[in-house]
């Protein structure tokens, strides 16, 4: 079984950035799939099948390797550089977009 070698950068102080969807998208009057909440800053992306990949470039861009499902219901983790889904036993609630 596969291991996240990024756990020790998820920081569970850090909350998302309250943005009512992806802020890449939301700026240039794009559409999204579903979001994801970086785990490092907040930062609210599209996920990977969205046509813009706004997640996916905000880890390549600031090295925060790890994002958070940010729909409704749903908990798990996603590690960027070793493409990996994971969930975390006691981990916080997650936080979702309405």
């Amino acid at each position: 079984m596969a291991i996240c070698t990024h756990l020790e950068t998820i920081d569970d102080t850090v909350t998302a950035d309250g943005a009512p969807g992806c802020v890449e998208c939301l700026a240039i009057n794009s559409t999204w799939v579903h979001l994801r909440a970086c785990q490092v800053c907040g930062h609210i992306g599209c996920c990977d099948s969205s046509p813009n990949r706004h997640a996916r470039a905000h880890s390549h861009g600031s090295g925060h390797p790890i994002v958070r499902s940010y729909e409704p219901g749903e908990g798990w983790y996603f590690c960027f550089p070793d493409e990996l889904t994971f969930e975390i036993d006691d981990a916080p609630p997650a936080p979702s977009h309405a």
